[in-house]
């Protein structure tokens, strides 16, 4: 979706004031982040003919910080020239190797004295029972 110079004018004042040697109007700048928003390209994909990507996404860096961004797509959806809707929801899957105490797993206990270990009752008492049984 491109706008044209008719829907730039409901959202001019919106913008900050530009200043200084800029080599991008912000209409411009605004269509090359409908386009990536739109197609969901990296920014390094953005095509030639909106300019040098690193511009677009340093002067919408800082439209996202101080709000401009938001005044914007409020605007417009408060007219109903731009709507937005979600179709595809996409979440990140990335797995992480976790700690073994993370994940309840024993703990390595060190070795015990003898004279500990003739003090604390062998864990498989059960199997000498059974065994006692036959």
């Amino acid at each position: 979706m491109k706008l044209d110079n008719n829907h730039y004018q409901i959202i001019a004042d919106c913008f900050p004031r530009q200043r200084g040697n800029v080599s991008m109007d912000n209409l411009s700048v605004l269509n090359a982040i409908l386009y990536v928003a739109e197609n969901g390209c990296k920014w390094r994909s953005l095509p030639a003919e909106y300019g040098n990507w690193h511009t677009i996404y340093t002067r919408m860096s800082r439209w996202a910080k101080s709000g401009v961004l938001d005044n914007v797509f409020f605007k417009h959806q408060q007219r109903q020239i731009l709507t937005v809707k979600f179709d595809v929801l996409s979440l990140d899957s990335t797995s992480i190797k976790v700690h073994p105490d993370g994940t309840g797993a024993l703990k390595n206990r060190h070795n015990l004295s003898e004279c500990h270990a003739a003090v604390v009752p062998p864990k498989f008492i059960w199997l000498l029972r059974m065994i006692g049984l036959l």
